[in-house]
């Protein structure tokens, strides 16, 4: 069975990624059975669109180009995470977000949604677009899930709480749709998770809005601060989690049971800790440290080693 991992973020950790699909191109011997690139999410500052983690800044339209097509030239999806939870009426003509959607319209490249008012502009205006449903949706009840699952989506990723809860995983049905976060760095059950997304998701509508207006061309955007002692946690913090999802469960349990979508986290954390996680869930254990060694060198190095 092809196991598909959908990973983090196609702008910030470009090099990154271009490294891993050059060695898993190079080496396949060091990577597990199946193991595939299913998308690789994101955003593109400053689109308002946007959420789940904060995309801030500026992106020229060449850039975009040119990251769009390194990934999808290699048959790898972008997938935007346009998952913001406070979008309404008004913010739907965004223009660089249209702007982004008319680029990548080529009938590859996806979309996380979280708004029923975005997704249906969406599915009106891009209908080219396989469109997933997010677990920002924080999904807790088993009927909404399952009706969730019978709707029009590509892929629903579960809300991080159902991990490891095998009873419940067993009579989950469609688990080729189910989408897994396997790492999650958000403490289980935490209380404040939907209020830290609108917090991020108004801190994404400023930042729009800082950036097309022309009196604030030479000001620094500051997103609203929200304290949160996991956000920055790396691998290792997280493993005793009862929501963190192991290797050897991954490929031992997880699959054999018929899922084989999932979804590692860590569009804010440094590319090294990235790194971590795909040498963790994607590397043969006998090759993690070979593996990792030649994708410092390689990330590090000022020479393009990657095509």
């Amino acid at each position: 069975m092809d196991i598909y991992f959908h990973i983090p973020d196609f702008f910030k950790h470009f090099r990154l990624h271009m490294v891993l699909i050059t060695v898993m191109k190079n080496h396949p011997e060091y990577f597990r059975d199946g193991v595939k690139i299913g998308s690789i999410y994101g955003s593109f500052p400053p689109a308002m669109w946007n959420g789940g983690r904060g995309s801030f800044g500026i992106t020229d339209e060449r850039t975009i180009r040119e990251i769009l097509n390194a990934f999808n030239s290699k048959g790898i999806p972008c997938r935007f995470t346009f998952t913001n939870p406070l979008i309404k009426k008004e913010h739907l003509g965004d223009p660089f977000c249209n702007g982004l959607m008319r680029v990548a319209n080529n009938g590859l490249n996806q979309v996380i949604v979280n708004s029923p008012i975005l997704e249906e502009y969406i599915r009106e205006n891009y209908p080219k677009y396989p469109i997933t449903s997010s677990t920002c949706k924080q999904i807790r009840d088993p009927d909404e899930l399952k009706a969730e699952l019978e709707k029009d989506y590509n892929l629903v990723v579960l809300d991080y709480n159902w991990n490891n809860n095998f009873d419940f995983l067993e009579k989950v049905p469609h688990k080729e749709k189910c989408e897994l976060l396997i790492n999650a760095c958000c403490m289980p059950n935490c209380p404040r998770r939907g209020e830290h997304y609108k917090t991020i998701g108004q801190s994404q509508i400023n930042c729009a809005e800082h950036a097309m207006n022309p009196l604030m061309k030479n000001k620094l955007f500051r997103p609203i601060e929200f304290e949160c002692p996991y956000e920055k946690l790396h691998l290792y913090q997280t493993t005793g989690f009862s929501t963190h999802i192991s290797p050897d469960d991954l490929y031992n349990k997880y699959v054999p049971m018929g899922y084989n979508q999932f979804k590692i986290e860590g569009r804010t954390v440094p590319d090294i800790n990235v790194l971590e996680n795909y040498v963790y869930y994607m590397v043969k254990p006998e090759f993690k440290d070979i593996a990792r060694l030649e994708m410092l060198g390689i990330l590090t190095s000022n020479v393009k080693h990657f095509k």
